[in-house]
């Protein structure tokens, strides 16, 4: 269903459903259940909040919370440290000692002199496990927050004394377009801004959202997820350098080079490129003792 959602949210009556199909999806979209209600998944975490000052004027805005194991939160594209609020709440029952920040030009951070590109992110992360000195933490990077943990692992080999282990999802190393459908359509559309003025579109804004929100997309997520989009819609444009850098850098022959153990999960390769996300560049012996290869779709 997620190819044929994303082809119609971005062709428009032209669409494989074609625009009476498509407006009828979108309303048996709208009728799904809502296993959590909007002010659940909009609710941010708790933690004591802590600015973090870059050279080039960014402030990063981070949230710490709990004792034991750290384990540092890096989230997605348009998105905040919000997108983490369940996983939050689960790590602090365990007994774990949770970061998250918001990435520059993200949620609370500001954008900084630099910009947004993989390179002053990167080093915002690895400035980030130093202000609150991390050791043995577990990193975890989903969708462009895993993109920019796999370079900042490149460009500062002293972080792996740091952590522990890396957790990557829905993520990449680069090349994003190769291979991957919807990528290929949604992210020139959005470059050229013409995605932000198709999604005036109800019909279209539902079904871009519930394609990007899983098998059975919830209504009250795909909610979310637009609100989010659009509160960036102005910033789109300074957002487009780390954009252009998902396609256009390619650090998978470098993924060799992370000595810290890894977990990657993947799901559906509509979304992340198939071929990409299998060359993942390290070495064939690389295995999670007790574990094999399997999407993430098989294991929900």
């Amino acid at each position: 269903m997620r190819p044929t959602l994303a082809a119609a949210a971005l062709a428009g009556a032209s669409g494989l459903v074609g625009w009476g199909g498509a407006r009828a999806l979108a309303r048996r979209i709208e009728r799904n259940p809502d296993p959590f209600p909007r002010e659940r998944l909009l609710a941010e975490p708790q933690g004591e909040r802590v600015a973090i000052t870059r050279p080039d004027g960014a402030v990063l805005h981070a949230l710490v919370a709990g004792r034991g194991t750290p384990v540092i939160l890096v989230h997605g594209y348009c998105a905040s440290l919000t997108e983490w609020n369940f996983v939050w709440d689960e790590l602090l029952a365990r007994g774990l000692r949770v970061i998250a920040f918001d990435q520059r030009g993200h949620g609370r951070s500001t954008l900084g002199a630099e910009g947004i590109g993989s390179e002053p992110m990167a080093d915002d992360l690895a400035a980030v496990l130093q202000h609150f000195d991390i050791r043995d933490g577990v990193l975890v990077g989903h969708s462009m927050g895993g993109f920019v943990s796999i370079r900042a692992l490149l460009d500062h080999g002293a972080l792996a004394q740091r952590l522990r282990a890396v957790v990557l999802f829905a993520t990449w190393a680069g090349r994003v377009l190769d291979g991957a459908p919807q990528n290929r359509l949604q992210i020139p559309l959005l470059e050229r801004g013409i995605l932000q003025r198709l999604l005036r579109s109800r019909t279209i804004a539902v079904l871009f959202g519930a394609a990007q929100c899983g098998a059975r997309p919830s209504p009250a997520m795909i909610s979310v997820f637009l609100e989010w989009f659009h509160q960036h819609l102005d910033r789109h444009g300074p957002h487009l350098p780390i954009v252009r850098a998902f396609s256009r850098e390619d650090r998978y022959p470098r993924l060799a080079e992370i000595s810290v153990p890894a977990v990657v999960m993947v799901g559906d390769p509509r979304i992340a490129p198939p071929r990409p996300a299998t060359r993942t560049g390290w070495p064939p012996e690389s295995r999670v003792p007790g574990w094999s290869p399997c999407p993430a779709r098989d294991t929900c």
